[in-house]
């Protein structure tokens, strides 16, 4: 018996390490996450299709076994668990690779231990605010996030556009994001999160603020601008990358997360020309779209 579930990255609109605010919407990328149990058995067996360590994903299964035991305490768990992950997102990239990871692995593991105890689909095990805070508590763990990565993990896991209040764990806003291009720059490096220079970025907290305000009142492209030009400065990105992308029509431009990846917005008449302004600068670029679905079962053996 297995459990299949996909969850999408997301990319930023306002980074939160700054303000402990921030903002993301998900992107038609994926994390899928296979899991199956064993039988009697106390082994998290974890494999993924990239060379990543695997930590983050034997620590979400245990805190959803840790969970499961909590809400059915009557419940004695005596199995194994096989773990699989492929990806289509970059890793340590900006793109919430390991929220999405976190996502799909959490509900995977949950739905397969419902139906191991046949508890019953009236029954709720996990509601959704569960399984997203689980993520979130395995990659603050991990140490693959420095502040939990709640607006990230949240729009990875609803799908859509969320802003967020990342000190508390609440979201503030949640809507639907109308379809439109999504292009993506990954430069030849790689820029993971928890290495990143906290001090630099806390520097320019009121002006990130002034772009949350933007984004908390829906006009997105300009708090997206904005923040990424800000964390451009911050993290020592070239801004031009968001600038070039603007100048050639884009509606929206700028550094995704803590980088490297770039993201734009272009309307179908300008995607071409941004795909055309991007195109001699080192690494690959990818199109894609906006994901309003959020982390879903594939299939449930």
């Amino acid at each position: 018996m297995k459990t299949i579930v996909k969850s999408p990255g997301s990319a930023t609109i306002i980074n939160a390490i700054a303000t402990g605010y921030g903002s993301a919407f998900g992107i038609k990328r994926y994390v899928t996450a296979e899991v199956q149990l064993k039988g009697p058995d106390s082994s998290i067996i974890c494999s993924a299709d990239r060379d990543v360590d695997t930590s983050l994903m034997e620590i979400c299964v245990k805190m959803v076994i840790n969970k499961f035991k909590e809400n059915y305490g009557d419940i004695e768990v005596d199995t194994g668990f096989s773990v699989k992950t492929s990806s289509t997102l970059p890793v340590s990239s900006g793109l919430s690779s390991s929220s999405a990871t976190s996502n799909s692995i959490v509900m995977a593991t949950s739905k397969a231990l419902m139906k191991e105890y046949d508890i019953k689909s009236d029954k709720i095990a996990f509601n959704d605010l569960e399984l997203l805070n689980i993520g979130v508590d395995a990659s603050l763990e991990a140490g693959v996030t420095i502040t939990g990565a709640f607006d990230d993990a949240s729009a990875s896991f609803y799908g859509g556009f969320t802003v967020t209040n990342n000190n508390t764990r609440e979201i503030l806003k949640m809507h639907d994001m109308e379809q439109q291009n999504i292009l993506v720059y990954m430069p030849n490096r790689i820029s993971p999160t928890a290495q990143s220079d906290v001090r630099r970025m806390k520097l320019i907290a009121p002006q990130v603020k002034l772009a949350f305000n933007e984004a908390l009142h829906g006009n997105i492209c300009n708090a997206m601008t904005l923040n990424g030009i800000l964390y451009c400065a911050s993290l020592a990105f070239d801004p031009n990358i968001a600038l070039d992308a603007l100048d050639a029509g884009a509606t929206a431009a700028g550094l995704s997360g803590t980088g490297p990846a770039f993201v734009a917005m272009a309307s179908n008449e300008n995607v071409d020309r941004v795909l055309e302004a991007w195109s001699s600068l080192p690494g690959q670029i990818f199109c894609t779209e906006v994901d309003n679905e959020g982390t879903m079962v594939i299939d449930s053996g």
